[in-house]
């Protein structure tokens, strides 16, 4: 390329870049998110659970995802095209997605026992009803893996063939973001006026783990903002990354003493309702999904899970992916969706 052509390249790019960051400051540019049309089937508090629509369901049984408990769930289905539901729609499954919604002043008292003990099973029931199937397959995503966990373990003979689970923490060692969030202090200290761990608080958690990440990304933005495809995706991504939720006071609570104090996942000490649970007790086909570098929960935090689950075909993922990058990119489009589709479709019955 000549000096005059990559001159005249310039000139043209600066001239989009103007134009993109007179739209995102005026806010006229916003990206939407979560388009893939689904419907809300059942309610309990802040819980919600959605049915994804699909005109071409080809296995059961159907696929129940449980998200975590500090962030919102569109991530899972960010853009048309760059949607790891959609992918999923399109493998074939009847999917489901339960997420928590927005603690308030209701939810202060909602502990480990609402979320493992009464909303999954319920949503399950639900689920089953719904497709007239006998069992799901079930998914966790982050803090909603270790929910998962938590059910499969108190309830062996719940109605599962199948449990995955992604970028899930089971040893809270080297769990940066617990310490970030719940350590520090007294835990009552950190509850806002309805009982509950504020969303900011969460927000600064997350934002301390990378405390560069805003002054790089501002700079890859700048140099991409001629860039119409990368302006929606960093707009998607970031606004995501910044919208959390409050996180119930009980669960917290239980959070900073069982796993940040105890550690009770790893040793095996977790009690749960009164009863002691442990994860070998699950033993159903498993796979765990992790990324090599995830900031948030770091591969050394969540791949000892495959020593303490009890099932006999278990599987682990090791992915060159950060946190989002294992449901969101090129690594989620091309290796995480086809190997956990893979995984479901050979647990799963074809109609």
């Amino acid at each position: 390329m000549s000096i005059v052509d990559r001159v005249r390249r310039e000139v043209e790019r600066n001239a989009l870049r103007a134009r993109n960051g007179i739209k995102m400051a005026a806010g006229v540019s916003r990206v939407r998110t979560g388009l893939t049309p689904r419907d809300l089937v059942w309610r309990n508090g802040r819980a919600s659970l959605y049915r994804y629509r699909n005109d071409d369901i080809r296995y059961r049984p159907p696929l129940l995802i449980v998200f975590s408990v500090v962030s919102r769930a569109y991530i899972l289905d960010l853009t048309p095209g760059n949607s790891f539901v959609e992918h999923l729609l399109n493998g074939g499954f009847d999917v489901y997605l339960l997420e928590w919604g927005e603690a308030d002043e209701r939810d202060a008292l909602n502990g480990f026992e609402y979320y493992a003990d009464g909303a999954i099973p319920a949503a399950i029931r639900e689920v089953c009803t719904r497709s007239n199937a006998d069992e799901v397959s079930i998914l966790g995503y982050c803090f909603g893996g270790v929910l998962t966990l938590l059910h499969g373990a108190h309830h062996p003979d719940a109605p599962i063939r199948s449990h995955t689970v992604m970028a899930c923490p089971v040893d809270y060692e080297p769990m940066s973001l617990g310490t970030a969030m719940l350590g520090g202090g007294d835990i009552e200290d950190l509850l806002g006026d309805d009982g509950n761990l504020p969303a900011d608080l969460v927000y600064s958690a997350f934002r301390s783990l990378t405390p560069t990440a805003d002054i790089t990304g501002y700079a890859d933005l700048l140099e991409k903002l001629w860039n119409d495809d990368y302006v929606k995706a960093y707009q998607a991504m970031n606004g995501w990354a910044s919208d959390h939720v409050p996180l119930a006071g009980r669960l917290a609570r239980q959070m900073s003493s069982q796993l940040l104090e105890q550690n009770a996942l790893v040793e095996d000490t977790f009690v749960l309702g009164g009863d002691r649970v442990s994860l070998k007790s699950i033993t159903v086909p498993f796979l765990a999904v992790l990324g090599e570098r995830d900031h948030i929960v770091p591969a050394e935090a969540a791949s000892p899970v495959m020593d303490l689950v009890g099932s006999e075909q278990k599987t682990e993922l090791r992915l060159p992916a950060g946190h989002i990058g294992l449901v969101v990119g090129r690594t989620a489009a091309k290796t995480t969706v086809p190997t956990i589709v893979e995984f479901l479709q050979n647990q799963s019955e074809e109609l």
